[in-house]
């Protein structure tokens, strides 16, 4: 493997394994809680002083909130055929 394909390779994973990941609503509610709960209490405490923390848990906390919408709401449709939107709630609905 080249040297620099291993970072890419790395991103691929990762990516996929949060595409699994919100495929899981429960598992997906329960991460991004335990993501954006410690962020929180970084941002309200004020005990970080550092620029570097406040901007990771932001990082952190935006990632975590996104799961936790992703997991209420569930996933979208990546594509929808032109003139199928009236069948679209019927076919969205898993649950």
């Amino acid at each position: 493997m080249w040297p620099a394909m291993a970072p890419m390779a790395m991103m691929r994973r990762v990516r996929g394994g949060v595409l699994r990941l919100v495929r899981h609503r429960i598992r997906s509610m329960a991460i991004g809680l335990l993501l954006a709960l410690p962020s929180l209490w970084v941002q309200v405490s004020g005990r970080g002083d550092a620029w570097w923390l406040e901007s990771l848990s932001l990082i952190v906390g935006a990632t975590g909130l996104a799961l936790v919408w992703t997991g209420l709401t569930g996933t979208s449709p990546d594509w929808i055929e032109p003139g199928e939107s009236a069948n679209l709630e019927v076919r969205t609905k898993k649950d």
